[in-house]
């Protein structure tokens, strides 16, 4: 029942208060009363609903479809108080579950496979080869250990063999440090397009990169050598103690220093994002990202470690076959194996398994410079409502028009 004046439902008492002089509906006749316009067949109690495409109260026109009106923190909200999640690109624009950032990832791939693989393929053919490069022609002797040495000798050839294993890894680590910078630049362009659903061409990618591309690089340099000074700080006194006890301090500072440079990398995994999108020094993307990762460490710690082995499973599917042809085309690896010696790999091998591994490379890439991105477009959805900027940057009715400086830019 509505008790505001000049409305009753049909057949209701007169509400308290109500004027005798307020109009009244006219009521059902009784059997032996005057004739009614009122029909005899009259719809149960409680089943009343408003008349389609109503407009207004007692007002009757076109039906009026349900619009966006002001809610959470400013968002659009539908009839019910769902808020509609606009997406003008690859990913809706609210906070994202891990299966959207994962999903997203991957339909930039899809969507812009041309741009995606010609940058891929091209930094992971060139990173393969200057890789084999230095393992052949660089990189020391593995070092031979004897077969029953004493407790000196022995001590002597684990160290050797830690240092030749350390300056094997050098070139490897600085190629793959060279060659995510050259794909996370660009790619970091193309899946903020993406989000917006705007096009995405190579040569627009490579010319809104190249200028960070300096600072990119400092960045990752800065990074790396965090790390290393972590580790070497931790295994130093180890080192310096030599003998026995000096290798069991190493090891004790390696188990102390794994996660500390875990909780480092985490912590500053956002840092590339936000140097590439806000147009931010190296320092305070550090800065940045720290912000953003602050009170959600483990959640991004594991949508990264979930990355991290998705990407290993998609790598070893794809290598395996690759290395299983290898050694059945070098026949001198697989006589060595098979006779029980270290086998020894020619360039018939390398080739196919570095045919693999670009392969695997220019796949797994992309994933995971899309994964970075979105977890820091998400983190500032979460924090900054950016989901309200890029709606407006991409044209999304209901949000205004885009704000000076960019959607991504803070």
């Amino acid at each position: 029942m509505n008790d505001t004046p000049g409305w009753a439902s049909p057949g209701s008492a007169r509400s308290d208060g109500q004027n005798a002089d307020v109009p009244r509906p006219a009521e059902p006749a009784d059997d032996n009363g005057p004739a009614s316009k009122w029909s005899s067949h009259q719809p149960p109690a409680a089943q009343w609903s408003a008349p389609e495409g109503r407009t207004a109260p007692g007002r009757y026109g076109p039906p009026v479809p349900p619009q966006p009106s002001p809610g959470w923190g400013g968002r659009p909200q539908g009839g019910w108080g769902q808020p509609p999640a606009a997406k003008p690109g690859v990913i809706p624009l609210r906070p994202l579950g891990v299966g959207e950032i994962l999903e997203g990832s991957v339909s930039t791939l899809r969507a812009h496979w041309r741009t995606v693989l010609g940058i891929t393929l091209t930094v992971s053919v060139i990173a393969q080869i200057a890789t084999v490069l230095a393992g052949r022609y660089l990189l020391p002797e593995p070092t031979r250990i004897s077969a029953e040495p004493g407790t000196a000798e022995a001590l002597r050839q684990s160290v050797e063999s830690l240092q030749t294993t350390f300056i094997g890894l050098l070139p490897t680590l600085f190629i793959g440090l060279i060659a995510t910078l050259f794909t996370t630049a660009p790619l970091t362009v193309i899946i903020s397009r993406s989000v917006l659903g705007r096009p995405a061409t190579l040569a627009d990618a490579w010319r809104e990169a190249r200028p960070r591309l300096a600072q990119l690089l400092g960045l990752t340099l800065l990074l790396a050598l965090i790390a290393a000074a972590v580790g070497s700080l931790a295994v130093l006194p180890g080192l310096l103690v030599g003998d026995t006890a000096g290798l069991t301090l190493i090891a004790l500072g390696t188990l102390a220093a794994i996660p500390v440079i875990i909780w480092l990398m985490i912590r500053f995994s956002l840092a590339p994002p936000a140097l590439m999108l806000e147009r931010q020094g190296v320092i305070a993307s550090l800065r940045r990202s720290a912000k953003l990762v602050q009170g959600t460490w483990w959640r991004i710690f594991g949508i990264v470690l979930l990355t991290l082995v998705l990407t290993l499973l998609v790598t070893m599917v794809i290598a395996i076959p690759f290395v299983a042809i290898g050694f059945v085309a070098d026949g001198t690896a697989l006589s060595d194996m098979l006779a029980g010696r270290t086998p020894e790999f020619g360039w018939t091998y390398t080739i196919i398994t570095s045919i693999g591994s670009v392969i695997a490379a220019a796949i797994t890439y992309p994933v995971s410079a899309g994964v970075t991105a979105l977890l820091y477009i998400d983190q500032r959805i979460r924090r900054e409502a950016l989901d309200l900027e890029l709606a407006r940057a991409a044209g999304v009715p209901g949000y205004g028009t885009e704000p000076p400086g960019g959607s991504l830019r803070s």
